[in-house]
């Protein structure tokens, strides 16, 4: 089993082939001339019935000639109660019985019994067939013997000619198959070639297509899929880990000069400012940090449904008490509760990151609201802001993503607060759109009341 394991794969589908070839010949020569042999036996006993029957008729009809008339290389024996010999045909023994005594005695009525040809005159084998005929108070036996060295020797031919021809058919198959099997596996050959180059880097990431339509196509169909889809997954981590440290290098940055300008001019230096200076870029660090942390788990899982605490809980009072962090924040009360199941800290967080985008980008006003719309919950938050272009609205929603208007790092936006809107809402089966809010932008979260 192991000297089998090592041989290559095309070997070892033509050992198992060629083994089941081997077999299924055997089985079918086998067969063939079993049921060749037994249609030629079964013959010789019908043709030697039908002759019995006619010497039947004749000794029922009082018409039994002697010698009786039968056809060339058949005898006939009719014999009495006491065993003698009272009619026979041209070639057979006008004395001695075809069958002894005791074969005469056990061989039943209509059947047939083997016995050697030299006992009769014949060369091989013989078959003889016995039927009674007459009164029942005098019956007459009636023997018929058939030689069989004709079936004997077209079943020999025909083992012989199989045991010639068998071992060159299946060289002649394995030949064949082995020609299949290599046209068959070249395109998965061709395939491991590609992934080795692939593996290798000297070659781009896609392996070649074979030309048929077959199973082996739709593989590497399959699999070009694939390394499509892990190469945009390598690319979006390396721009996901560039952006990171772009965005992680800006306050650190920030706090090393600081830091470095106190440590230069330890007199001139406002510790107070300085100190307040450096906590705000920490809180920023930290903010950044827990953002990257949570996209980071939410790669894990792609489609991962809602997965921290879940509750039953009031959208409308969540939104209020979220918008009461935010003094200039409008919020629009529906006066009637909104209930939700949902996980609060991540519905709070949507709100604190929609309201802190809107107060970083609005001119003077942020309103929010809450209203319940057919099977939705809905949270609105609008601005009067410059608002975002609808070519752009889409992609706000990708990590680290800045418009030109909103570019600058002062402000405190590091480009993931859409993106962890957007994560959050489709955890909890729900979508965010963009609109315009004439002017300023207009932030629609749509979420299913029965989630």
């Amino acid at each position: 089993m192991r000297r089998i394991r090592e041989l290559s794969l095309r070997a070892r589908l033509l050992l198992v082939s060629a083994a089941a070839l081997i077999l299924g010949l055997a089985a079918g020569g086998v067969l063939l001339v079993a049921v060749l042999g037994y249609a030629q036996t079964r013959s010789v006993y019908d043709e030697s019935m039908d002759t019995a029957e006619g010497v039947q008729r004749l000794v029922d009809q009082g018409a039994l000639t002697n010698p009786i008339p039968v056809t060339p290389g058949v005898q006939v024996q009719v014999i009495d109660a006491d065993g003698r010999v009272v009619a026979v045909s041209a070639t057979a023994d006008r004395l001695v019985p075809i069958l002894y005594a005791d074969e005469l005695r056990d061989l039943p009525d209509g059947r047939s019994v083997p016995i050697p040809g030299t006992r009769i005159g014949y060369v091989g084998e013989a078959r003889v067939v016995k039927i009674t005929a007459g009164p029942p108070t005098a019956p007459l036996r009636i023997l018929v013997a058939r030689s069989t060295d004709q079936i004997t020797q077209s079943v020999h031919l025909l083992q012989v000619t199989l045991m010639i021809l068998y071992p060159l058919l299946v060289v002649l198959l394995a030949a064949i198959l082995w020609r299949a099997l290599g046209a068959a596996l070249g395109p998965v050959d061709a395939l491991r070639s590609g992934a080795e180059e692939i593996t290798g880097g000297t070659r781009a990431g896609r392996l070649p297509l074979p030309n048929s339509r077959d199973e082996i196509h739709r593989l590497a169909v399959t699999l070009n899929d694939m390394l499509h889809r892990l190469d945009s997954a390598r690319a979006r981590q390396r721009a996901f880990v560039a952006d990171a440290a772009h965005e992680l290098r800006s306050p650190l940055t920030n706090m090393r000069t600081e830091l470095e300008v106190a440590q230069r001019l330890p007199d001139d230096t406002d510790w107070p400012a300085l100190t307040e200076d450096l906590l705000a870029d920490v809180q920023r660090l930290s903010r950044l940090v827990d953002d990257l942390l949570l996209l980071a788990r939410q790669d894990d899982g792609t489609t991962r449904a809602v997965t921290g605490r879940v509750e039953q809980l009031d959208l409308a009072q969540l939104v209020g008490e979220t918008a009461e962090r935010y003094p200039d924040v409008e919020y629009h009360d529906p006066g009637v509760p909104l209930p939700l199941v949902g996980e609060p800290d991540a519905l709070a967080r949507v709100v604190a990151n929609l309201l802190d985008n809107a107060i970083r980008h609005r001119t003077s006003r942020v309103t929010v609201s809450t209203a319940a719309e057919g099977p939705d919950l809905l949270i609105v938050v609008t601005d009067d802001g410059p608002g975002i272009p609808e070519a752009d609205r889409e992609r706000v929603f990708h990590r680290f993503t800045r418009l030109d208007d909103a570019r600058a790092r002062d402000a405190g936006g590091s480009g993931l607060g859409l993106a962890i809107v957007h994560e959050l809402v489709r955890r909890h089966g729900g979508t965010v759109t963009l609109g315009d809010a004439q002017p300023g932008l207009r932030v629609e979260v749509r979420l299913p009341a029965g989630h």
